[in-house]
């Protein structure tokens, strides 16, 4: 069984319809112009969407977020339940739901302002985190905004260190710079923690930039992570394994957009490693051919999510089909 910790996030893609502004009287006289725009929600937010890929690939997955009683908090429950996630570790919260109005790129990828002072997703307590059921569980993941965003991030942190002492961590940094700060993404001390780590090229850029990936890997292994993928899109991922680095492709697809394909990844290869009886531990067992293998079939789950709008997962039976997206 995995277990997630993390936020859920409304992604909401605001659309202008074409000719559709119009000019309204105030109650002063004056007038204002107004322009009719749809605003397409999706549920999201990184650990979030993980959970839901998890559970679509067949996997037991257990969620604990702070999930607020607003109609956002609604579709969060209703996406994650549907997906075969559980929701018995859950808080019911009664602050509001963090909101992220994304826009898309010529590429599809997401640029995203969020709404998130005083949301629920950050204000975990130590008591609250205490007394979340990790029994049977083989693997923890979290990361992105709930291990940065005060007041929580603490209580997050401490629980993923006590976590580690009985099963495998997993770890996403998913920088969010206009959230955090540098100075809030301390990696090497969450590496302490965390067997497997997995960030973008993006995030590489923004915690250390101008530095070779690979002496950044080798920072981070001797901090304590064994297994480090680097996610690069279109150019496939860096693999990592205590020092040993291989590249693997990604398969090309129509791009619709970007959004959860990161976090689909994740759940891809943490799959991957929980089919070959791999977590549980610190990874002792694993070598860089079956990482490799692992990261391959990641990145073809990523890329089937790119191939929909949202952050949409596949199921396990679209991987069972026979591929259209071949290797570049």
């Amino acid at each position: 069984m995995f277990a997630v910790l993390g936020e859920c996030v409304a992604d909401a893609f605001a659309d202008r319809r074409p000719d559709a502004s119009s000019v309204a009287p105030r109650p002063g006289g004056e007038a204002a112009r107004s322009a009719d725009l749809g605003l397409r929600v999706f549920p999201g937010g990184g650990p979030a969407n993980t959970a839901v890929a998890l559970a679509r690939l067949g996997d037991p997955v257990r969620f604990f977020g702070r999930i607020s009683g607003d109609v956002f908090g609604g579709l969060f429950r209703e996406h994650l339940a549907s997906s075969g996630v559980d929701l018995s570790g859950c808080v019911d919260a009664e602050e509001p739901s963090t909101l992220a109005v994304a826009s898309l790129d010529e590429h599809g990828q997401a640029v995203y302002r969020f709404y998130a002072e005083g949301a629920a997703d950050w204000q975990w307590s130590p008591a609250e985190l205490g007394s979340r059921d990790l029994t049977g569980v083989s693997c923890l993941h979290t990361g992105s905004l709930a291990l940065v965003r005060e007041p929580g991030r603490q209580a997050v942190e401490s629980f993923a260190a006590a976590a580690a002492a009985r099963l495998t961590v997993s770890i996403d940094p998913n920088v969010r710079p206009s959230l955090a700060r540098h100075e809030d993404y301390p990696v090497s001390r969450w590496c302490d923690v965390a067997d497997i780590l997995k960030l973008s090229e993006e995030d590489l850029a923004f915690l250390a930039p101008g530095e070779p990936v690979e002496r950044v890997c080798d920072t981070w292994h001797e901090a304590g992570a064994r297994l480090i993928v680097v996610t690069r899109g279109a150019s496939g991922a860096l693999v990592s394994l205590a020092g040993e680095r291989v590249v693997v492709a990604a398969p090309e697809v129509t791009v619709v957009d970007t959004v959860g394909a990161g976090d689909a990844f994740t759940a891809g290869l943490l799959h991957r490693l929980g089919e070959r009886g791999l977590l549980g531990g610190r990874l002792d067992g694993l070598d860089l051919a079956t990482a490799a293998e692992a990261a391959s079939f990641a990145a073809r789950v990523a890329a089937l999510t790119c191939a929909v709008a949202g952050a949409d997962p596949p199921w396990a039976h679209r991987l069972a089909a026979p591929s259209t997206a071949e290797p570049g």
